[in-house]
């Protein structure tokens, strides 16, 4: 599966950003989907994921309530809807195919994109 994100951009804080990742090659809807990010001088970390079917996601908890996953296997693409965005929200944020579902884990996925960068101000 190639991955390709893409929607970062610069947004003040309390701003609202959609990501987008669109997948080729392997079939999309057989792999659950996740969000990772990463911070300057941080490791990656889980953000989000939804499984293939789109019917169960799980989140990580700095961002409940604040992000929505969700995919288009039609289109073979995820989504990431970041709403009420923080300066702590800045990184690069990267997509992922798992052929389980839902980990949470990094080492657990399969195919990774190449990342957007976010960047919240103050």
């Amino acid at each position: 599966v190639q991955l390709q994100a893409s929607g970062g951009g610069l947004v003040q804080a309390g701003g609202s950003l959609r990501l987008s990742c669109a997948a080729s090659g392997r079939t999309f809807s057989n792999y659950a989907m996740g969000w990772f990010r990463q911070a300057p001088g941080k490791e990656r970390e889980f953000v989000a994921v939804i499984s293939w079917s789109g019917s169960r996601t799980d989140y990580a908890d700095s961002v409940k309530g604040r992000f929505t996953v969700s995919r288009d296997n039609a289109k073979n693409t995820v989504y990431l809807q970041m709403n009420s965005l923080k300066p702590e929200d800045t990184a690069v944020y990267y997509c992922a195919a798992d052929r389980s579902c839902c980990d949470t884990e990094v080492s657990r996925y399969d195919y990774w994109g190449q990342g957007t960068q976010v960047t919240v101000s103050s």
